[in-house]
């Protein structure tokens, strides 16, 4: 996944609160607790 940036959550940035690396919308649904959803501008 190296520098792709195809994202299927419309205007949505799920991030990890561990990593600050950004995962995809399925694992932020799977970890509510330890991600983190910003709204795209």
């Amino acid at each position: 996944m190296a520098g792709k940036k195809s994202s299927s959550g419309s205007g949505k940035n799920v991030r990890s609160a561990i990593t600050g690396r950004y995962v995809t919308p399925a694992t932020g649904r799977r970890h509510p607790n330890t991600t983190v959803t910003e709204k795209r501008k």
